[in-house]
C-alpha cells in the first residue's frame, strides 16, 4: 500500500508502518496489519497524548492510553480522527488486558465511531468543562435519571470530561453520552477550560499529595509503578491549576490500585487513614 498516508518499508517481514489517521482511520490499520498475522506495537500520538496497542500474531492483546487499558482504550482510540500512528515490529506487552477477538473488538469500535460522530456536533472536544445552566425562564420540572445525577455531583465548572471520566472510573466517551442529553436539554454548557491560576496552596497540596504517597507505599509496598505515575500525575496537575481536584483524582487512583493490590479491607484502612490526612486541608 502505498501513498502519502503511509510508507511502508520492505521487506514485510522487517516492517516500518507509519502514517497519519487523517488519512486512514486506526481500524483500517489494524485490519492491515492484522492479516499479515505480525506481532509488534503501535504508537498513535496526538499533541501531547500518546496511546498504544499491542498485537501477537496479528492479534490486539494489549492497549492503553493514560489510565484507559485493554477494550475501553482501543475504543478511546478509535474515535481518534486526526493524529499519527507508528507500527514497531517485535515489541511484546509486559501483559495481556484483552481476549476478545479483534472482529467483535473492531465492530464495537466502528459503532462507537458512529456514535462519537453525533455527539461530536455539541461535544468538540473531551477537555471541554461541562458547567450547570440554570435557566430562571424554566418553569418544568426538571427529572435526571441515575447516571445524570452521579454525573451531576461531579461538575464544578472546573473539571473537564475526561477529568469527570477518571474520577467516575468510567470512559470520556461514557461522560459524553450522558452529557449529550444534558446538553440537548440546556441543563449544561461546555466551555473551555480556564486558564491556569497560581494556586497560594500550591506548595502545601504538593506536600500534602507527597505524604499520600508515602502512605500508600507503607500500606501497599514501594515499587509500584501505579502509585509512582499517579503521584508524577497529580504533581502535574497541581502545577497547571487543578489543586485540589488533582488531589481527589490522586486519591481515587490510589484507591483503585490498592483494591487490586490487597483487597477491600486493606483499600478501607487507608482510605480512612488518607483522610485523616487531608481532614485539615
Amino acid at each position: 500500500m502505498t501513498g502519502r498516508a503511509v510508507e511502508l518499508a520492505a521487506p514485510w517481514s522487517e516492517m516500518a508502518f507509519q502514517g497519519s489517521l487523517k488519512e486512514l482511520p486506526l481500524p483500517d490499520i489494524i485490519q492491515l496489519v492484522s492479516v499479515s498475522g505480525k506481532t509488534g506495537m503501535f504508537t498513535l500520538a496526538r499533541e501531547s497524548e500518546k496511546g498504544f496497542i499491542y498485537l501477537r500474531n496479528g492479534q490486539m492483546v494489549h492497549a492503553e492510553i493514560g489510565e484507559l487499558v485493554g477494550e475501553e482504550a482501543i475504543y478511546a482510540l478509535a474515535i481518534w480522527n486526526h493524529g499519527d500512528f507508528q507500527f514497531t515490529a517485535a515489541e511484546e506487552p509486559q501483559r495481556q488486558t484483552i481476549t476478545k477477538s479483534n472482529t467483535n473488538l473492531l465492530m464495537e469500535a466502528a459503532r462507537r465511531i458512529d456514535e462519537w460522530r453525533v455527539l461530536s456536533k455539541k461535544i468538540s472536544s473531551i477537555e471541554l468543562v461541562p458547567e450547570l445552566h440554570p435557566r430562571e425562564d424554566r418553569h418544568e420540572q426538571i427529572t435526571l435519571n441515575p447516571q445524570e445525577w452521579r454525573l451531576v455531583t461531579w461538575i464544578n465548572g472546573d473539571r473537564s470530561i475526561s477529568e469527570i471520566g477518571k474520577l467516575l472510573d468510567i470512559s470520556s466517551f461514557e461522560v459524553a453520552k450522558v452529557l449529550y442529553g444534558m446538553i440537548t436539554s440546556e441543563l449544561v454548557v461546555l466551555k473551555k477550560k480556564r486558564d491556569p491560576i497560581p494556586d497560594p496552596r500550591q506548595g502545601e497540596l504538593t506536600a500534602l499529595a507527597a505524604r499520600i504517597r508515602a502512605l500508600a507505599e507503607e500500606m501497599l509496598g514501594s515499587g509500584h509503578k501505579s502509585i509512582e505515575r499517579h503521584y508524577r500525575s497529580a504533581l502535574e496537575g497541581i502545577e497547571s491549576g487543578g489543586g485540589v481536584a488533582a488531589i481527589e483524582t490522586l486519591i481515587v487512583e490510589i484507591e483503585k490500585t490498592a483494591s487490586l493490590l490487597r483487597g477491600l479491607a486493606i483499600t478501607q484502612e487507608l482510605r480512612s487513614r488518607i483522610s485523616q490526612l487531608t481532614s485539615s486541608h
